[in-house]
């Protein structure tokens, strides 16, 4: 099997780390080779809080990927989350040599290489840029200006940027773990281009992927992303209510999410019992499916407020004839899209993987909760293609020979040279300073005399 061929996604999520195997077949559609799972241990709400704990997950998850495909794994397309993501609109212009040409992919590729030199927030770092439409000699509404005539080219850009640190702990985390990233995704973004057809981008859609510590928005019309937004809430914190409103442990609060939760309360039924375990001997405790459901379906009405927000927020509400498409882990509660429909009064479906898989993957990769990792693999093949458009590969991208190194090249320390003067000639120096000082001083010649008064008052004066 031919490494060159094969693309790996990696999710570094907060509930799990998940290592995606996949390459294009013949007919243009995903097939998925292997999937490598591994419980996430040191990612709290989407960001790295332990690298050696995140370091660690990351090879079990890795090395059970490389088991079942027989594949060395090098290089990793990796999702970024969390708080910290911003997004922002900005226009870019770009002025050509000449009119007689025609404009080509490499003048859109300055364009936008324009746009990462603008200045942000201290600690922050822009990761995506993304034309939303082109302007070329005023003509606007240009999805796709190559091959037309113009001078003056511009665009309007849809800007995501993160903190810088969140960034380069992934870039750490992947190099201990020995492997390189080739692109830094935003999860929302892979997750779209996984679960959403080009019917509804083009009509206007929401797509929500709720996962274990964030919940990610991202909103298409006219096929153009127009606005992106992450959540700090997601289904561990849902967890937290049951552990807390139940009083059991984290472990069995999960567990009973997954099994018997509901987001609506109305659909469970009074006399409905599920009894827990105590603890070392303890009786065992009784829980109401309905009291579950009712401490879910408080916490999930939050969350959806917050997405509501964000829907508001970007303008396109009116717009969103595609309506939502909810996909992550935590899309696999039952009765979330009843629910979210109720909050929001929008269509709501759940959106599973399988848009662009090929026929025969195995069965648990077209889940909701591998969205995110089918879609890195996804837009690292378009990153491989675009490569190969040019006549690269990964490794001589890697190793900087186009564009921007993935391993930045660190610049080695010049030694500075310790002074060779020596304490006692450092006091001399400070000495004749001072004396200089002192002889520049127009009181000099009264510091002088005053000495020499005290001398002759000690020696007695003849």
């Amino acid at each position: 099997m031919e490494n060159s061929d094969i693309v790996v996604g990696l999710d570094i999520g907060t509930t799990k780390i998940a290592c995606i195997v996949g390459r294009r077949d013949e007919h243009g559609k995903i097939e998925i080779l292997g999937i490598g799972k591994s419980e996430s241990l040191g990612v709290s709400r989407g960001v790295v809080s332990n690298i050696d704990m995140t370091v660690q997950s990351i090879k079990t998850a890795v090395e059970e990927a490389e088991n079942k495909t027989g594949i060395e794994i090098k290089y990793v397309n990796v999702g970024i989350a969390g708080q910290h993501i911003k997004s922002l609109q900005h226009r870019g212009i770009y002025t050509r040599d000449s009119l007689d040409t025609e404009i080509s992919k490499e003048d859109v590729r300055n364009l936008i290489r324009d746009m990462y030199k603008l200045q942000m927030l201290p600690g922050e770092e822009i990761i995506h840029v993304l034309p939303q439409e082109y302007i070329v000699d005023n003509e606007q509404g240009i999805k796709n200006p190559v091959g037309m005539s113009g001078i003056r080219l511009e665009a309007n850009f849809h800007i995501i940027t993160g903190q810088v640190a969140a960034g380069k702990n992934i870039h750490r985390c992947a190099h201990k773990a020995g492997l390189q990233v080739t692109e830094l995704i935003l999860e929302p973004l892979a997750s779209s281009a996984a679960v959403l057809n080009d019917e509804e981008m083009e009509a206007g859609v929401v797509l929500v992927d709720i996962g274990g510590g964030t919940t990610d928005i991202a909103i298409f019309q006219d096929n153009i992303i127009r606005h992106t937004a992450v959540i700090p809430f997601g289904g561990n914190i849902i967890s937290e209510d049951i552990k807390e409103g139940c009083t059991i442990i984290k472990h069995q609060a999960e567990l009973l999410k997954v099994k018997f939760g509901s987001a609506l309360a109305t659909e469970a039924k009074d006399n409905e019992i599920v009894s827990i375990p105590g603890l070392r001997g303890r009786e065992p405790r009784e829980i109401s499916l309905k009291n579950l459901a009712s401490i879910i379906q408080a916490r999930m009405e939050e969350i959806i407020e917050h997405v509501y927000y964000e829907i508001k927020n970007s303008g396109y509400e009116k717009k969103l004839i595609g309506g939502i498409v909810v996909t992550g882990g935590g899309a696999m509660l039952k009765h979330l899209p009843q629910l979210m429909e109720y909050v929001t009064g929008m269509d709501v479906r759940v959106g599973y993987p399988n848009e662009h898989l090929a026929a025969g993957n195995p069965d648990d990769v077209t889940s909701p909760i591998f969205s995110t990792g089918v879609g890195l693999v996804m837009k690292g093949l378009d990153f491989k293609d675009d490569l190969a458009a040019r006549g690269l590969t990964v490794d001589d991208w890697a190793e900087g020979r186009e564009g921007t190194p993935i391993v930045k090249k660190e610049v080695p320390k010049v030694e500075e040279e310790k002074p060779t003067t020596t304490i006692t000639e450092a006091e001399e120096v400070a000495a004749e300073v001072a004396e200089e000082k002192s002889a520049s001083s127009p009181f000099a010649g009264l510091a002088n005399l005053r000495s020499k008064l005290d001398k002759w008052m000690n020696e007695g004066i003849d």
